[in-house]
């Protein structure tokens, strides 16, 4: 097949402010220049988002937009009525989509990602005000989609379960993890740790953080020295936390970082004691996979697809239990032997996942669609 030119709608993506799904589509464009030198890359972006974003090379082309990604109203009505218009222009083969969302009516092929159906599962976990245009725009896009990635096979289920769409059309290519965190396992010495529990999340109510930071609580009258450090988007659950940290009076023990840059991310699972991750729902679960990959002690809840990602090389727990999380926060403090297993075998389960891997896997989808297109997939 000669080379495709390959849309990307990015129009969701704001810096900072989309959380997983903003490092999913850094690291996939990456691997995409990687791994392939014969297709044609046109990278659709909103106001927000800077020049960074292509990779700097001839075959991707930056084709900013004026709309502002956090205006989703506004953004959601350029990607059904102005982008099909300049996917036309561009002639695209395909238009790849890793945000939920795609037009209704586009000039070719469209490939979409879902990264969860929380929307669905767990609507009580959604402002009134968004909850519509999750359930408006991503049925239209799940019915009206070439194809559609589901990055875990608990998403392909979900997919499946919810809406009118051929088990055909939906195909399942789960996320990668960052070289970079396999380095900082290889550095991270035990003498240079520091006394402190870290979790990567973004502040809603599915990641069940009040319950980690009540087990915090009790572990640390047991281990006065540590400190919880939550890494995150500030969302819209953070004030119901911030006045538990202040009512446990933990204001100089649990930290909610915000979105911090990526340098500070990697230090801090670089000094990180252990790592936690007890979330009611997900996904995928790319914090797991990152600090599995660093060697960083972990526990997480005893969810799919969090048990299938981490295997044996995590420490599993009930997280509707909070006596569960404190012997879980526990045991990876004391619990020297286990700390050693999980350290070694954390890079080991998370080498088999690669960005190359799956830029390799979506651009076999990509391709396929152009050569066997035939509609949408309900």
């Amino acid at each position: 097949m000669p080379g495709l030119r390959i849309g990307v709608n990015a129009l969701y993506l704001v810096p900072g402010g989309v959380g997983g799904t903003e490092i999913y589509l850094r690291s996939l464009l990456a691997a995409f220049a990687e791994i392939d030198a014969g297709n044609r890359y046109l990278v659709f972006t909103n106001r927000e988002t800077g020049d960074d974003l292509a990779p700097a090379r001839p075959d991707f082309v930056h084709l900013p937009q004026p709309v502002r990604g956090a205006n989703r109203a506004a953004r959601l009505a350029w990607e059904q009525t102005r982008l099909p218009l300049a996917a036309a222009r561009s002639r695209l083969d395909v238009l790849f989509n890793p945000g939920f969302t795609s037009p209704l009516l586009c000039p070719c092929p469209t490939v979409t990602v879902f990264h969860d159906l929380q929307h669905r599962r767990h609507p009580e976990h959604f402002q009134r005000t968004h909850l519509p245009f999750w359930i408006l725009f991503l049925f239209q896009s799940a019915c009206t989609s070439t194809k559609l990635i589901a990055v875990s096979e608990a998403t392909r289920q979900d997919l499946l379960r919810h809406y009118p769409v051929s088990p055909r059309a939906v195909e399942v290519v789960p996320h990668g993890v960052d070289e970079r965190f396999f380095e900082i396992g290889r550095l991270r010495r035990t003498s240079e740790l520091k006394p402190y529990l870290l979790c990567v999340s973004t502040l809603q109510p599915h990641k069940n953080l009040e319950r980690l930071i009540r087990a915090f609580d009790q572990f640390r009258r047991m281990h006065p020295g540590f400190e919880l450090v939550v890494v995150g988007l500030r969302g819209f659950h953070t004030r119901t936390l911030e006045q538990l940290i202040a009512e446990r009076r933990l204001e100089g023990a649990v930290r909610l970082t915000g979105w911090i840059p990526r340098e500070q991310v990697y230090e801090m699972f670089l000094r990180a004691h252990a790592f936690l991750f007890p979330s009611t729902f997900e996904g995928f679960g790319m914090p797991v996979l990152e600090a599995l990959a660093a060697g960083v002690p972990c526990g997480c809840s005893a969810i799919e697809p969090l048990r299938q990602i981490s295997g044996s090389a995590a420490l599993h727990f009930d997280p509707s239990e909070e006596r569960h999380l404190v012997d879980a926060m526990l045991r990876l403090v004391t619990d020297s032997e286990l700390r050693s297993r999980l350290s070694e075998e954390g890079p080991r389960q998370a080498a088999g996942f690669c960005w190359r891997r799956v830029a390799r896997q979506t651009l076999d989808i990509l391709r396929g669609v152009v050569s066997s297109s035939s509609g949408g997939s309900c």
